[in-house]
């Protein structure tokens, strides 16, 4: 049986189960989640449980606690524009790059994302949904992925990168 599994969900947040449809409603929002009949989940005072008769416990155990966490704090992640002239602007709540392109580049938010920019060169990717803030941080990413030479690119802010020495790094004999 799976560790994660087992452990109860502390959640001061309105849960309700429909069917096969779990809805979690917070001070930030509404998320729902479609569960397997496989999964059961049962609802105490202030605690969930998942109980299942598979190899799925720990999977909706973690999706139904993100869920709760991001209804109630949100999550985000923080990605870093580093090369000389890359920078960021917010116009409209559409996410504008200058990132060595001979053009800007539009980066439009989905539903439930907002961006923000702590500076030119810091942007913030918000949302309550986990999985949607990580796949939009990944997409801002890929648009100038971080090179091995120089360090120029998007990065996250927790990711570091190890530079290559170039041709002159090479030993020669």
């Amino acid at each position: 049986m799976s560790r994660i599994g087992k452990q109860v969900i502390a959640c001061a947040v309105k849960v309700e189960m429909s069917a096969s449809v779990l809805t979690v409603k917070g001070e930030k929002g509404c998320l729902t989640l479609k569960i397997p009949p496989q999964v059961h989940v049962e609802q105490s005072e202030q605690q969930l449980m998942v109980v299942a008769e598979s190899q799925w416990q720990g999977l909706y155990r973690s999706l139904i606690n993100s869920m709760v966490i991001g209804v109630t704090r949100g999550f985000e992640k923080k990605l870093l524009l580093v090369g000389v002239g890359y920078r960021a602007q917010i116009e409209k709540q559409h996410l504008i790059l200058y990132v060595g392109y001979s053009h800007p580049v539009t980066v439009r938010p989905p539903e439930g994302i907002e961006f923000q920019l702590e500076n030119p060169t810091t942007i913030v990717v918000k949302g309550i949904d986990k999985q949607l803030v990580g796949s939009v941080a990944a997409s801002i990413r890929a648009i100038r992925t971080p090179e091995v030479y120089k360090g120029k690119g998007i990065r996250y802010s927790y990711e570091s990168i190890h530079l290559k020495a170039g041709k002159a790094g090479k030993a020669s004999k």
